[in-house]
């Protein structure tokens, strides 16, 4: 066992690159690997045990994977939360998660990656793989980082194949022989609670076998589950209280955790997906060049569900094998399948996907169709929500200040009447966001949200389902970004889809827009191109008055 006093008395006198050394002084030697965790953990347990996981803590920081080598210089201004989230979630890991971690960190050689002991850290720790797959979606990150975080999407290893095997026969028991279910030896893909294998059954219904595949609640998840909750939540709270430390908006920081715990949370509410997984085929099965997998609910239990097994690739991945014409396609089906066709379902209430990484969205280009899976985190607007929603992107597309101004003060969470206080700051933040928008400049769904943060800022409240959508729209905007590298119009792609799609089905047009709707429209599309033409005369005037002013003064001795 580690000498507890030993720890407590020397710890703190050491620099980081000096303590590796000297825990392993600590441990007991010729031991096996099971009995140095043992050793590791009575440690973590003893009375000095709050020593070691700080002086733990300060050895991961600060020497094998620094805050300097995760975080940017761009970004020097995060670099003491990042740290002290590190050192807040090592010291409250249980002594039997962090114990087998410190190990590992130990005995890897000297001169591996920072990238690489981050990946080994998080690994079995859903909490932190979560959030590393929200962070990797910043394009800012030095790119090995960057790469190595987007891992997490699908190149999580840290389940055995037998494990989920043994799990699948001890939940569907009978029912593998009743389906004739064969499983695939190996698993697909990883995700932070969850596993994917292969199988084939026969189906009843066709007497044919067919192919699935089971997604599959890790067995360490239920174990582990409930302590991450908790550090997530005390991570909330630790920033909450402390946000005037770093001089961030109040609820940046929090906002970033509470938003990983709800996705934990989603996530191993297998039977809720399952729901969502109809109600998202029946949404998508009239819309051409769009799958969502449908549920073999046979097959399903509260930790399985099991799915017919779609062909295609990461989105990303297929985009970049096409030529550039076709990857504009590709975008434009992206923001059709996640925006316009919930935007503008018939349904009373639609559905979003809430996490639309590229790994969620797979691509095939021999059929040109996108498959959208893992619907585990989801959004549900209201038909009247929906309609705002819409006419807010077509008309920031349409550069309308009028019209713009009149929707966000319709989405707000309280009503508000443009005539009111509130009603100018609305009015002025808008005509400001809209008349800083170079000309050039193709407006995305992602500026309208954006708009809404800055009018959030002023003060101004919105639901929390449109709080959600805008990092969705975020998400979605980093995804065209790496698609087709330059803006898409999101706003136009809209406008197209509805003339297209919708208006060429005059009897089945239940959009939630209304008839005095499309006169709005039509009528700022009407001054569209006058306001672009204000736009760029300013711009040429802002230009001359700015060069004149720079000109030196005449001599007014010479003048005279």
């Amino acid at each position: 066992m580690l000498d507890a006093s030993a720890i407590a008395a020397g710890f703190h006198q050491l620099a980081p690159e000096q303590l590796r050394t000297a825990l392993e002084s600590f441990l007991p030697r010729n031991a096996t690997t099971a009995e140095k965790i043992s050793a590791i953990e009575a440690g973590l347990r003893s009375p000095a045990g709050e020593s070691l996981r700080d002086a733990m803590a300060r050895w991961i920081v600060d020497e094998i994977v620094p805050v300097t080598a995760l975080v940017p210089e761009a970004y020097v201004s995060w670099r003491p939360p990042v740290r002290d989230a590190m050192m807040f979630v090592v010291a409250r890991l249980s002594p039997a998660r962090l114990a087998p971690k410190l190990l590992d960190q130990i005995e890897l050689p000297a001169n591996t990656p920072a990238e690489v002991r981050l990946l080994r850290l998080i690994a079995k720790v859903p909490g932190l793989q979560k959030l590393g797959q929200v962070i990797a979606r910043n394009q800012h990150l030095r790119p090995a980082l960057r790469h190595a975080l987007a891992g997490l999407e699908n190149g999580i290893r840290d389940v055995q194949p037998e494990d989920i095997r043994a799990l699948i026969q001890r939940d569907l028991g009978p029912r593998l022989k009743t389906f004739a279910v064969e499983i695939a030896p190996c698993i697909l893909s990883e995700a932070s609670v969850s596993a994917v294998v292969r199988f084939t059954w026969r189906n009843p219904d066709t007497g044919r076998r067919q192919r699935g595949v089971f997604k599959v609640l890790k067995p360490h998840i239920p174990e582990y589950f409930a302590e991450d909750m908790d550090y997530l939540q005390g991570l909330a709270e630790h920033f909450g209280d402390r946000n005037h430390t770093y001089g961030f908006p109040a609820d940046l920081i929090p906002d970033t955790f509470r938003k990983v715990r709800r996705l934990l949370r989603h996530e191993v509410n297998f039977a809720r997906e399952q729901k969502t997984l109809i109600e998202a085929r029946a949404l998508y099965q009239s819309f051409p060049g769009v799958r969502v997998p449908k549920v073999i609910q046979p097959l399903c239990t509260p930790r399985i569900t099991a799915l017919t097994e779609e062909r295609g690739i990461k989105v990303t991945n297929a985009a970049a094998r096409l030529p550039a014409s076709a990857r504009r396609r590709v975008a434009e089906q992206l923001v059709e399948a996640l925006v316009a066709v919930p935007l503008l379902a018939a349904a009373p209430d639609a559905i979003f996907h809430g996490d639309p990484h590229a790994g969620n969205l797979l691509y095939n280009n021999r059929t040109g169709e996108l498959v959208i899976i893992d619907w585990a985190l989801r959004e549900r607007l209201g038909r009247e929500q929906r309609r705002h929603l819409a006419l807010l992107f077509l008309m920031v597309s349409l550069r309308d200040p009028v019209g713009t101004s009149n929707e966000v003060a319709a989405l707000s969470q309280h009503h508000i009447r443009m005539t009111s206080p509130r009603g100018r700051i609305v009015r002025e933040t808008t005509t400001k966001f809209l008349s800083g928008m170079p000309a050039s400049h193709l407006p995305s769904g992602a500026d309208a949200m954006r708009l809404l943060e800055r009018v959030a800022m002023k003060g101004i409240k919105f639901p929390g389902s449109l709080i959600m959508l805008s990092k969705v729209m975020f998400t979605l905007e980093g995804i065209l970004g790496d698609v087709v590298g330059s803006d898409t119009a999101m706003g136009f792609t809209i406008a197209r889809h509805v003339a297209q799609h919708w208006l060429a089905h005059r009897s089945e047009f239940r959009s939630p827009l209304m008839t005095r709707d499309w006169f709005a429209l039509q009528c700022s599309a009407l001054l569209y191109t006058s306001r672009l033409w204000v736009q760029w005369e300013q711009a040429v005037l802002d230009r001359f008055l700015t060069a004149n002013s720079a000109s030196p003064a005449p001599n007014t001795a010479m003048t005279a």
